[in-house]
């Protein structure tokens, strides 16, 4: 087995038994008394008032998922401006020599170079601007592809929460339909 896959098993089993060893001590020392008052529905400490089992707008799911697909996003970005910022720095020719050797090495991972850096070679420097250049388009088809999804709830009415009553009313008769037949008394 390799390094990783050990760490890997050996931080599971941690996870697990950590999990199982807290649900135990409370399984074994927590009281066990039930009573109907336990047992009742709690609201922000208001009675229950009504069924629990009503149908809710799908809309709230819908911006709470919205809202989680952007926080994520946001969580995606900081590791990306990272990235995207070491890149431009390292295709900026005016980085020095050693700062440039640090920059290379954090992108690819591993430590520093011992031994005295040279000056970037042009090949080495169209690269660092194609990285640059890729990050910036990867961020941009990532974002553009969030704003596709958040357009299309848009469009479909999805994000509005109250519809105008004003325009519901002005396409209803205002005369009764018992009226309107003729039928009335």
């Amino acid at each position: 087995m390799t390094e990783l896959v050990t760490l890997m098993l050996v931080f599971l089993g941690v996870g697990i038994g950590f999990l199982l060893t807290n649900l135990l001590v409370g399984k074994l020392f927590r009281p066990a008394r039930p009573s109907p008052e336990k047992g009742s529905v709690y609201e922000c400490g208001e009675p229950a008032v009504g069924s629990s089992w009503i149908q809710f707008d799908l809309r709230f799911y819908v911006v709470a998922l919205l809202f989680v697909i952007f926080d994520v996003e946001m969580a995606f970005f900081f590791p990306w401006a990272t990235v995207f910022g070491k890149a431009n720095q390292l295709a900026d020719a005016d980085t020095p020599v050693e700062t440039r050797a640090a920059l290379a090495a954090e992108i690819e991972g591993r430590k520093a170079p011992e031994e005295a850096p040279t000056s970037p070679s042009p090949e080495e420097l169209r690269a660092s601007k194609t990285l640059a250049f890729f990050a910036f388009a990867d961020i941009l088809v990532f974002f553009g592809v969030l704003l596709v999804g958040f357009a299309y709830l848009w469009k479909r009415g999805d994000l509005e929460w109250v519809r105008s009553m004003a325009g519901q009313h002005e396409s209803e008769s205002p005369v009764p339909a018992a009226a309107a037949v003729g039928g009335g008394a």
